[in-house]
């Protein structure tokens, strides 16, 4: 988990998740840049497009929140790490 938390391309995932996680990247740091190719690769790896749709809402959710949270000054949780420390923060 720790290695997930600092750097998750340096961490023992499976292709999915990992994919998934580079998707999560993209539409978080450079959404104008994500493409079908990267959509198309994640149904290679037996992703449905209902599984899909789930995923880029839920992290578009979690852009969304991150930001409005953000914009109002809302301090995170104790336990959540600082900004950065999961090799990204919106």
């Amino acid at each position: 988990m720790d290695r997930l938390r600092a750097d998750y391309t340096r961490a023992d995932l499976a292709p999915v998740d990992r994919a998934l996680c580079d998707l999560a990247l993209r539409l978080t740091a450079t959404p104008w840049s994500a493409k079908r190719d990267q959509l198309d690769r994640l149904r290679k790896l037996g992703l449905s497009d209902r599984a899909l749709h789930d995923a880029v809402q839920i992290i578009a959710y979690f852009n969304y929140i991150n930001r409005v949270a953000d914009g109002l000054g809302i301090d995170l949780e104790p336990e959540m790490p600082p900004a950065g420390a999961c090799g990204v923060r919106n």
